[in-house]
C-alpha cells in the first residue's frame, strides 16, 4: 500500500513539475495560431498562420537573427578554443595550484552580466584610444565587442565540459604516441582530438545556444548590430503581437527536432546490426525500416516531420477571412447587446429617481448636511429675515474693527 501511494506521489509531482516547466511553452505556441492581435489562447477565435508570415516580414527580427547567429558562431569558435585550452592546462598544471587555478577560470561565471558588459566596453575603448585608432575601427564594432564579452563567461562553460571528458582521457596513449616518434602535434591531433570530439560538440552547442540567448552582457556592446534578444526587449516596451509567439514556436519545433534527430543517431548505433533484424519485424506481413526498427526517437521524428510538412502545405492553402469576419460580427452584435443593457439599465434608474422625487415632499427646515444649511440654496435670498433684523444687523458691530470695514461710512450724512 505504502509502495502504491508513494508511486502516485511520485508521477503526481513529474505530472506537476512538467505542465510547470512545458506549460508556458505550450500556451504560447497554441497563441501563434489564435488570429486575436493580442497573444492569448483563450478565447479562441479563428485558426490562423498569418503571424508567421507577419513574422517573417518583419526586418528587425530577421537581422537580429542574423547577427544572433554571427556572433553565435564567432562566440563557438572562441569559447570552445579557450575552454579545450583552459581544460588541457588544468589536467597538466601542479597539482598544488589547481585549485587556485580552477577559481581563476571560473570566475566570470560568478560576475553578473551587466560588470561583464560595462567592463569589456571600457576596456577596448581605453585600448582602442591608446593605439589611435579612429571611431570606426574593429576594436569598436559591435560584432567584435559582444563576441569578446561573451566569450569571457561562456569559455568557462566550455572547459567545464571539457574537463569532465578530459578525466577520462588515457595518458598512457600519448605517452606511447610520442614513444613511436610521433610530434606532440601529431599526438594531439591524431589521438586526443578525436577522444574529444564529442565533449567539443557538446561544448560548441552550449556556447551557441548561450551567446543566442544572452542579454545582460550585450546590451552594452551590441552597438550597430542588435542581436534577436535585443531586438525583443525593444518590441516589448511598445507592445507584443502573436508574432513573437510564431518565433518561440519555431524554436521550439527546431530544438524538438534537433533533439530528436540527436537521439535517433545515438540510438542507431548503440543499436547492432543484429538487434535490429531480431527487433526489426513487427508482424510476419510488415517490417519496420532498418533505421526506424527498435527506434523510438526516430519514430517520432519521421511523424514531427510529416506533421510540419503537413502545417505548412495547410498554411499555403487556408484562409481564415470567413471566420474572421464571422468574428466580427459576434463582436459587433455583442457590443451592441451591451449598450442596449447600459441603455435600459440607466432608463430604469432614471424613473426611479423621478418617482422618488414626486413621492418625497421637500422640507425646506430641514437640515441633515451637518453644516448649518451653508450649503442650503435658500439661504442665499434674503426672503425670510425681517426689517428689524436687517436693521439690528447694519446696527450691530462684531467685526472688531470699530465699524472702519461699515459701508455706511462712506455716505455723508446731511
Amino acid at each position: 500500500m505504502s509502495n502504491s501511494i508513494l508511486r502516485i506521489s511520485l508521477w503526481v509531482y513529474l505530472l506537476i513539475f512538467f505542465a510547470y516547466l512545458l506549460g508556458p511553452l505550450v500556451i504560447m505556441s497554441v497563441t501563434a495560431f489564435n488570429s486575436s492581435a493580442f497573444p492569448r489562447a483563450a478565447p479562441w477565435e479563428c485558426l490562423t498562420f498569418e503571424w508567421f508570415t507577419a513574422l517573417f516580414n518583419d526586418a528587425r527580427i530577421l537581422n537580429g537573427i542574423k547577427n544572433s547567429i554571427i556572433i553565435g558562431l564567432g562566440t563557438v569558435v572562441l569559447s570552445v578554443a579557450m575552454g579545450l585550452a583552459g581544460a588541457l592546462i588544468l589536467t597538466q598544471i601542479w597539482p598544488k595550484l589547481r585549485a587556485s587555478y580552477y577559481t581563476l577560470v571560473i570566475a566570470p561565471i560568478l560576475i553578473p552580466g551587466v560588470v561583464l558588459g560595462i567592463s569589456t566596453l571600457v576596456f577596448w575603448d581605453r585600448v582602442n584610444r591608446f593605439l589611435g585608432l579612429g571611431p570606426d575601427s574593429f576594436l569598436s564594432n559591435g560584432l567584435f565587442l559582444t563576441i569578446i564579452g561573451q566569450s569571457t563567461f561562456i569559455a568557462s562553460y566550455c572547459m567545464l565540459v571539457l574537463v569532465a571528458r578530459l578525466q577520462r582521457y588515457d595518458l598512457a596513449l600519448t605517452e606511447a604516441a610520442l614513444d613511436l616518434g610521433a610530434t606532440h602535434t601529431q599526438a594531439f591531433r591524431k589521438i586526443l582530438l578525436p577522444f574529444m570530439r564529442p565533449a567539443i560538440a557538446s561544448a560548441a552547442v552550449l556556447a551557441f545556444l548561450a551567446s543566442f540567448e544572452n542579454y545582460n552582457t550585450t546590451t552594452f556592446t551590441f552597438g550597430e548590430y542588435p542581436t534577436l534578444t535585443i531586438e525583443l526587449s525593444q518590441k516589448v516596451r511598445y507592445g507584443i503581437t502573436p508574432a513573437i509567439s510564431a518565433l518561440a514556436f519555431i524554436i521550439v519545433v527546431l530544438t524538438v527536432f534537433a533533439a530528436l534527430m540527436h537521439e535517433a543517431n545515438s540510438r542507431r548505433k548503440a543499436l547492432g546490426m543484429a538487434d535490429q533484424k531480431t527487433v526489426g519485424a513487427v508482424s510476419k506481413g510488415f517490417k519496420l525500416p532498418r533505421f526506424l526498427s527498435g527506434n523510438p526517437a526516430a519514430i517520432a521524428l519521421v511523424l514531427l516531420s510529416i506533421v510540419t510538412i503537413t502545417t505548412i502545405g495547410t498554411a499555403t492553402a487556408y484562409s481564415p477571412a470567413q471566420c474572421k469576419a464571422n468574428v466580427l460580427e459576434e463582436k459587433r452584435l455583442e457590443t451592441q447587446r451591451r449598450i442596449e443593457e447600459l441603455r435600459s439599465r440607466r432608463e430604469s434608474q432614471g424613473g426611479a429617481a423621478s418617482d422618488a422625487t414626486t413621492t418625497t415632499p421637500r422640507t425646506g427646515g430641514s437640515n441633515n448636511s451637518g453644516f448649518g444649511g451653508v450649503f442650503d440654496p435658500g439661504s442665499l435670498s434674503g426672503g425670510g429675515e425681517s426689517d428689524a433684523d436687517t436693521e439690528t444687523e447694519s446696527d450691530s458691530n462684531d467685526s472688531g474693527f470699530g465699524g472702519v470695514f461699515d459701508p455706511g461710512n462712506l455716505s455723508t450724512n446731511n
